[in-house]
């Protein structure tokens, strides 16, 4: 089962962590784990790719773990992507919950 866990500061998501693997089907064929990648690394890529923000990234074997700093995670355009992130995976959610684990964890780390 996939693991992911969003950090929140009131109404601003910080970031996010993703484990494991959603075990839906095969490792190449599972779709609820290519669906939880595309809306993550989407997050990722907008923000450090397109943005260009720095941000704290570390992905290995089935983790992803991506933290803003203090200075940016105000940004409108950063909370826009990390919400329609949320938003993606709260769909997904609907139709393959039994596959993965969402929780919201609110931090005053900022």
């Amino acid at each position: 089962m996939t693991k992911i866990i969003i950090y929140k500061n009131k109404n601003h998501i910080l970031g996010f962590e993703v484990s494991g693997h959603s075990g839906y089907a095969e490792e190449g064929s599972d779709i609820v784990c290519s669906a939880i990648s595309t809306a993550t690394q989407m997050a990722v890529l907008g923000i450090t790719k397109i943005l260009k923000l720095d941000a704290f990234v570390e992905v290995s074997n089935g983790y992803l773990k991506f933290m803003l700093n203090k200075n940016n995670y105000l940004d409108d355009k950063v909370q826009f992507i990390l919400k329609s992130m949320q938003s993606s995976l709260q769909e997904i959610a609907k139709e393959y919950g039994n596959y993965f684990k969402m929780e919201v964890k609110k931090d005053d780390v900022f």
